[in-house]
Order: C-alpha cells, then structure tokens, then sequence
C-alpha cells in the first residue's frame, strides 16, 4: 500500500505556495507517495467530520499529477487557507462535544478568553486519513502547531512561508521575493504622483513584528525606512523626511513604514477581535505620521497602503524557483523518514533546519548591520562575505 502525505497551507496566503503544492504532488508520485490535500490549513483536522459526506468534499481533495497540472500559474493557495489553531479553539465544531476537550483561558493583549485544545481529535483524522506524514506550509502560526504535533509522534515535514521573512531558521520564506519586488515598483511607479505635487510620500508595508520588507524595499528605493525593532524619535525622523525633500531638485521625499514600526511615546493601536493566534488588526501607522507631519511642517503627505497588494497574484522567478526547490526537498526529507524539520536557507545554501521554537518569537532584523538608527535607512556598508539575503539565519 502506498505511503500518504497530507498537505495544508495556513495563515496568510503569498505567491508561491502552489508552487510548492505541486511539486510535492510531482516529487511525492516519482517516489510512490499519495499526496492528500488538506484545505483551510489545521481547519480540515478539526472541522473533518468523516462520517459527513459533504464534510469530507469540503477538506479532503486527493491530489494527483492531473489536478495539480496547473495549480502554479496562478498565485494564493488552491487549497484555501485559515487562521485556525486547534489548541486554542474558541468555539468547537458542533459535531463535536466540547466537553471532551481540555479547556482553558488564553489572555493576550489584554483580551482573554475561554478556548479549547482539540488536538484530540486531530490525532484522530489523522489516524482515520491513514496520513504517514504531513508537509505544512505556513509562517510562525502555522508552524507552531506543526511542532506540537510532531511531539505529539505525527511525522511533519514544513515549508516556511511569510511575507514578513521574519520565520527562525532559514534566511529566506516563500513569498519574500515578490514582495519586495511589488513593493519596490509599486514606489517607484508612485513617485511620479509624489513628485508631480511636491508632497512627502509615506508607504506602509507588511511587518507585524520584524522590518524586512520595509528595510530591504528601502534599500533597493534609497528612502528612509521605520522598522518594529527600533522606536525611531519623530523630531529626529520629520527633520530628515524634510531635508530630503529640499535637497531634491524636485520637491519630494518618500519614507517607508512597516505596519508595526513606532516612534518614541507612540505605540500601535489595534482593533477588532483577535485571530485564532492572539493577533488584531493595527490601526495604519501610516496615516498617524501623516497627521503629524501635516501639524508640525504643513507639509501635503500622500499614504499609500501597499499590504494587500504585495501578497496577491503569482510568483515572481524567486519565489517560484524556491518554493519548487522547498516542495522537492520536503518530500525527500520524508522518504528519509525525517521529522520535525523544516526547509530552509542558511549561508545561502539550500538546507533542512529544525522547527523554530515557538517562544522564540519571530526573527527580527539586526539592528548593527542592517539599520542605520542615526539616519532612519538601510546599512549599505560592510557586505562582502554575506549571503544573497544580506542576512544569516
């Protein structure tokens, strides 16, 4: 009988993730593996009711080399995704008993509530799908509970994905590339408006907690940049914003903003209910440095939100040739009868590395090589020796 892999991908979706979908499904028939789609990431182990037809279309999709054929030109994941974590469920599927499940309270942020941690009923579908190993593909969340199944005795096999390249282990994450890439043209293209009305351009960009994004985009555009790991002073960062715009022949200045970059007494506000991993929405950053850049200087701003435009449509050729390479390496780690590992890149080079521990927290960028805290940019001294990234994992 052949041996099966389940795949899921969860949290956000980035470009590239199809990619790696079906070349696990390539790679895995060359070996004699059946490869069994998951769809809504950790979602279809807890809500699986197999004893559901209409359950089991929802989250069960048998992936062969017919239906995946084309799954890679196009971007997101064709096997949906979610923010589901089944150790901290606030509500348990109603085929379910509740009662059955440990129970506890989660506080984060100040927010607590009531959850419950079916990872019970997990083992189960795993059991009952005959999975020999799962490959999930995901960020910190996601890999998390990765983790805790593999010391649950599941066999795992994870991809890092995340736009924010803030994942442990590894320099690099599916759906970095693109990213910056959009980013970096999207600026660019932008800086004829900013530059037509003489105004500062202010750009926000994903980084929840580490800066990549913003600072690599920054280095690539020449701008300013604010990044979570440092609390920039807002005298200090106007006064610069305003100099490069005098010094430019045309009227214009242009910084970029992670989503949780800060200034000294100022702090992020968020809002609305939080995900199943304890994070809310934060208020756009953005637009509070507009307003006191408008109240100090009566300077005109521009704000662009940038988001949600950097994680949609297809890949660009890194981010296809890495997720082609992470998918290949996944099911080799398999037929090698690893567990708990993870593919990566260390020193530039393709590797495996262990599951990052989730209470490290994300990666964040080194301050003393990569930022300039004196002029709000990237470091561009100093390069010789490092990886392609500019960063070690």
């Amino acid at each position: 009988m052949a041996k099966r892999i389940g795949i899921l991908t969860g949290g956000g979706d980035v470009p590239g993730l199809n990619h790696a979908i079906k070349s696990v499904v390539y790679r895995g028939s060359d070996v004699d593996y059946e490869v069994v789609g998951l769809r809504r990431g950790w979602e279809a182990l807890t809500h699986l009711n197999l004893d559901d037809e209409q359950s089991t279309a929802r989250y069960i999709l048998p992936l062969d080399r017919l239906n995946t054929r084309k799954v890679d030109r196009t971007g997101g994941t064709f096997l949906h995704s979610s923010r589901t974590n089944p150790q901290k469920m606030k509500k348990v599927p109603g085929f379910l008993n509740a009662a059955q499940f440990p129970k506890s309270e989660f506080t984060k942020r100040g927010v607590t509530s009531t959850v419950f941690d079916i990872t019970s009923q997990v083992l189960k579908n795993i059991e009952a799908l005959k999975l020999d190993c799962l490959v999930a593909i995901g960020g910190d969340d996601t890999l998390s509970y990765a983790d805790r199944l593999h010391r649950e005795g599941v066999k795992v096999v994870c991809i890092p994905k995340t736009m924010d390249n803030d994942v442990r282990n590894t320099e690099y994450c599916i759906g970095f590339s693109t990213a910056i890439t959009r980013a970096s043209d999207a600026i660019a293209r932008q800086r004829t408006t900013v530059g037509s009305h003489e105004r500062v351009g202010i750009f926000r960009l994903f980084g929840r907690d580490a800066g990549y994004t913003s600072l690599y985009t920054a280095y690539v555009q020449n701008v300013r940049c604010c990044l979570p790991e440092y609390k920039v002073n807002l005298e200090r960062l106007i006064e610069l914003v305003m100099r490069d715009k005098k010094e430019n022949p045309s009227n214009y200045s242009i910084v970029i903003l992670s989503e949780g970059a800060e200034w000294e007494g100022y702090s992020i506000r968020e809002y609305g209910e939080a995900d199943a991993f304890g994070h809310r929405k934060k208020a756009n950053v953005a637009e509070d440095l507009s307003e006191e850049i408008k109240k100090r200087t009566k300077e005109e701003t521009i704000v662009s939100d940038l988001t949600y435009e950097l994680r949609s449509g297809a890949p660009d050729f890194m981010d296809s040739l890495i997720a082609i390479t992470f998918g290949n390496m996944a099911v080799d780690a398999i037929v090698d009868g690893k567990s708990g590992v993870m593919t990566a890149i260390a020193g530039g080079c393709f590797t495996m590395a262990p599951i990052p521990d989730a209470k490290l927290g994300p990666r964040s960028v080194d301050l003393e090589t990569m930022y300039d805290t004196e002029q709000y940019r990237p470091n561009y001294a100093f390069k010789a020796g490092l990886p392609v990234f500019l960063t070690r994992a």
